[in-house]
């Protein structure tokens, strides 16, 4: 009977891990060195990103793949991977207009690279393992829920290897030595230290495959019984949305984001219960609530959908709208393939398995696709906002230079230096005065505090039938005036409302959006803000106020003045105040 050190194999595929996460670690120190001496690489931005890029999920992927797939295929895609994520990473830099500063693998992109890096190793690995080119979809699933296992649990090993290390360095800092604890805080060794307990953790896990396959079954299976819960859910939303109707959906102002994560959610916890396909082993009770959760996908995805293009056709289209609508494309496709798997008879959801392999691909396209200037989300969205100032579609002192300057990257900076110099239309002039002045700016929120934009179409005024004031609307805003989201660019809507809380017989206008009430007051000729009455979004609020049910009411407690300074209790939490108590003599 072999030993677990024989089982583990540390004479081959073992030492070979652990090599990697050590020149991992090294490499991922060298940079960090680098950035922190402004030395190169860093002095290179583009070939800094690139080298993280690499160094940061290049080693996990031949630390999956040793003793999954040929040595060959991997070495080949090895050097296919490092180009994907080399050339994604020296984009994400190109991308930016000049003197930005850059993080590592900062906007999130990282997780976009390392999602088509994901996807795309297990698509080669199925095909290594089957020796062709598309493989039986139950080796896609062992392959990908396998790998996804493992590293949940190598990075819990390597968190508690931490932990061990800190008690360690406690203790031993109990009789007076700190050896440890100043070893630790060391970069050149907590940096390789990661990366090599990691390797050692991918490694006796991928040796203790009756440990990875016991994780696995327990996981799926309590997913797998939360899927008929989320599509009742899912369902019932569906139910109810026609008789409240979408207005309160797009008032949220994320609406799109949060019924795309509910149909994301969906398909994961679909996938829980199918698993491998073996319909055998599949409750009845599961089966019948998957086929109502794969038919619930396509109208969430639907609304999701329908939600951005109402967005792009009242805004136009912003980065994040391009992605939403990304997302909103690879959602499609799992619609599709899910309703035509719920409404097939035969084998439980057997579409399901065309559907995910097919999907794998479109998603990995899709995410090539905006981190390349082919479909980059910056892009697209400048060309798009441009199109729609020039049209005439949105006024000029309304359009977001800002956006162009801080959001647009390397298209944004180049559209408004073409903006300054050569505008075109009956606004040509202000166009090119605003872009000039965009150009100046040196923070991004430096546009909103020199000239907030004021959008009354955002604001819904309560009671019904009431207006904002003349001079309200028609004021020109500036820093001084106060900031609130109600006024200043951007597309959140918010309530107003009106009380008079200073007793001058004027009212104040209350701008909601949404987490408390700024206040702004009339005086010398011009609306400024007073300051913000916390809502701390204690439920009813809102409700009351569009009711009218509200009334001003002297404060329960008392100021405290200090040095000519009022200072105000602000309320901890929803219960009210208790009455302030005269002290017994």
């Amino acid at each position: 009977m072999e030993t677990g050190t024989e089982k583990a194999g540390w004479s081959g595929a073992g030492w070979a891990r652990l090599a990697i996460g050590l020149v991992q670690g090294v490499a991922l120190y060298a940079l960090h060195r680098a950035m922190e001496a402004k030395a190169w690489p860093a002095t290179e931005p583009a070939l800094f990103e690139a080298l993280v890029y690499a160094w940061a999920f290049i080693p996990i992927l031949l630390l999956g793949g040793l003793g999954d797939m040929r040595r060959v295929t991997l070495a080949v895609w090895a050097v296919v991977a490092t180009a994907v994520a080399v050339g994604l990473g020296l984009h994400h830099v190109l991308r930016e207009a000049p003197g930005t500063n850059f993080q590592y693998l900062h906007g999130g992109a990282g997780i976009f690279v390392a999602a088509v890096l994901f996807i795309g190793h297990h698509l080669v690995q199925g095909a290594d393992t089957a020796r062709r080119p598309i493989a039986p979809y139950p080796v896609y699933f062992d392959a990908a829920w396998k790998h996804g296992v493992q590293l949940a649990l190598a990075g819990a090993f390597t968190g508690v290897f931490w932990l061990v290390l800190l008690l360690g360095a406690a203790l031993f800092k109990l009789i007076g030595l700190d050896f440890l604890e100043k070893l630790i805080r060391e970069e050149w060794f907590a940096v390789p230290g990661t990366t090599v307990a990691f390797a050692a953790a991918v490694h006796l896990t991928d040796v203790k495959a009756g440990v990875i396959r016991g994780v696995r079954t327990v996981a799926l299976t309590l997913l797998s019984w939360l899927m008929p819960l989320m599509g009742l859910i899912a369902v019932g939303f569906l139910v109810a949305l026609p008789f409240t109707g979408l207005k309160l959906l797009w008032a949220t102002g994320h609406a799109a984001a949060l019924v795309l994560a509910a149909a994301a959610v969906l398909i994961i916890l679909l996938n829980a219960a199918y698993q491998d396909g073996a319909d055998a082993r599949t409750p009845a009770v599961l089966k019948w609530a998957g086929r109502v959760t794969a038919l619930a996908v396509a109208p969430l995805v639907a609304i999701a959908a329908y939600g951005v293009w109402l967005r792009v056709g009242q805004y136009g289209l912003t980065p994040d709208r391009v992605v939403a609508s990304a997302c909103a494309l690879v959602g499609a496709c799992y619609a599709v393939g899910y309703a035509m798997a719920a409404l097939k008879p035969g084998a439980w959801l057997k579409p399901l398995e065309a559907t995910n392999v097919a999907t794998a691909f479109v998603a990995i396209g899709v995410l090539v696709a905006l981190f390349t200037p082919l479909a980059d989300p910056a892009r697209i969205a400048v060309a798009d906002q441009v199109r729609r100032l020039e049209a005439g579609k949105i006024a000029p002192d309304k359009f977001d230079y800002g956006f162009l300057r801080f959001d647009g990257a390397r298209w944004g900076r180049a559209e408004l230096e073409r903006l300054k110099a050569h505008a075109t239309g009956p606004n040509a002039k202000v166009i090119s005065e605003k872009a000039a002045e965009a150009l100046k700016l040196e923070y991004r929120y430096q546009r909103d505090e020199q000239r907030p934009q004021f959008d009354a179409d955002r604001i819904t005024v309560w009671p019904k039938g009431r207006t904002l004031p003349d001079g309200f609307v028609k004021q020109a805003w500036d820093a001084g005036d106060g900031w609130s989201p109600c006024i200043q660019g951007g597309d959140r809507a918010c309530d107003a409302f009106f009380a008079d809380l200073d007793a001058d017989g004027t009212e104040e206008v209350l701008l909601s959006p949404g987490y408390q009430l700024n206040v702004y007051r009339f005086a010398d000729g011009r609306w400024t803000k007073a300051g913000d009455l916390n809502a701390g979004g204690c439920p009813g609020v809102a409700e009351a106020l569009k009711a009218g049910k509200f009334k001003v009411a002297e404060p329960k407690w008392k100021d405290l003045e200090v040095a000519g300074q009022h200072l105000r209790l602000q309320g901890d939490g929803c219960e009210p105040q208790p009455e302030v108590k005269a002290a017994s003599k």
